[in-house]
């Protein structure tokens, strides 16, 4: 039953909530037993930000983003990530041209809708740091020239855990950049059986279609901007970020980046569930993939892990009063 006094969604926020379904279902079709990793990409896609996903090989990382890429009509890249990968093979280069003189910038793979980075801890921290400005201000900046992206934009990044060989970890600062951290898991034993059957004669990725083109998505995730985040709902966000600076757990807490990830996470998540409006149980489910990556445990200081901090919000969530 919908909260008294909001409006029913006008028939604009239902045309958005089909769009967004209808991504979510053409993702699902090929992407089978990850409905949580495929709801959290799509929230970081409505939301306009940048995604992060985290798991051992073979688990269907590059497959969500390849699927969510098929699905909006718009330019796609993938960068596989290599230790010998320079930052201008991302962002591109400036060539002179003997021809006539002048100087002429070749654009980069970056300059795409949606970009896949795949196995991005595979390369070295310099590398990395190439999507810094693009994650963050849609620009890229070549020598004294500045570049704009097209949008929309968004970095769908891979990586494996940090223990295994070859990796160089991402920075927190470009962690920050990414609005959710999702560990995608392992399918049911039913899933993975319908995996085998669905990849029996190819690959079902082939069969994905388009739902959306660029112009429709600029226009969901302007709708997301205007979900409704209630004074009430405001101050309970407000509280669980101020209890991560506060816990005795925590070395660093969340950032204000951190608050306005949490909050534009919502609300993206909202529109995934058909409101228009923004209730506390979107706010708690976001929590831990919006500020474990944002936040460092003590015990991370001292060779703590990932389960630790995700643990650590968890409890500090629990804590706080949910509002009525």
């Amino acid at each position: 039953m919908n909260d008294p006094g909001i409006t029913e969604p006008a028939p604009s926020q239902a045309i958005v909530y089909d769009h967004a379904k209808r991504l979510e279902a053409n993702i699902a079709s090929v992407v089978l037993g990850r409905p949580r990793a495929i709801r959290l990409t799509l929230v970081a896609l409505l939301a306009g930000e940048h995604v992060l996903l985290e798991d051992v090989p073979g688990v269907g990382k590059t497959l969500i983003g390849k699927a969510l890429a098929r699905s909006v009509n718009g330019k796609f890249c993938r960068i596989q990530f290599t230790p010998d990968l320079l930052p201008g093979d991302i962002t591109g280069t400036t060539m002179y041209r003997q021809t006539d003189g002048e100087f002429e910038f070749l654009q980069g793979p970056v300059f795409a809708n949606i970009v896949l980075a795949d196995e991005i801890n595979r390369t070295t921290p310099r590398t990395q740091s190439a999507l810094l400005e693009a994650m963050s201000d849609c620009q890229v900046s070549i020598d004294t020239e500045t570049h704009a992206l097209p949008k929309p934009f968004m970095v769908i990044a891979t990586q494996n855990p940090f223990e295994f060989e070859g990796t160089y970890p991402l920075p927190e600062s470009q962690l920050d950049r990414f609005l959710l951290r999702i560990s995608v898991g392992y399918p049911s034993r039913e899933q993975e059986l319908q995996v085998i059957e669905d990849h029996r004669l190819g690959s079902p990725l082939q069969e994905v279609q388009p739902v959306l083109d660029c112009e429709q998505l600029l226009a969901v995730q302007k709708s997301v901007r205007e979900v409704q985040v209630s004074t009430v709902l405001r101050e309970y966000l407000l509280d669980l970020v101020e209890a991560t600076r506060k816990s005795d757990e925590l070395y660093v807490g969340a950032s204000t980046r951190g608050t306005l990830c949490l909050y534009r996470a919502a609300q993206a998540l909202a529109v995934l569930e058909g409101r228009t409006y923004v209730v506390p149980d979107d706010i708690q489910t976001l929590v831990v993939p919006v500020l474990a990556h944002r936040v460092i445990t003590k015990g991370y200081m001292h060779g703590g892990h990932r389960r630790e901090t995700e643990e650590v919000l968890a409890q500090i969530a629990a804590r706080i009063p949910v509002p009525g």
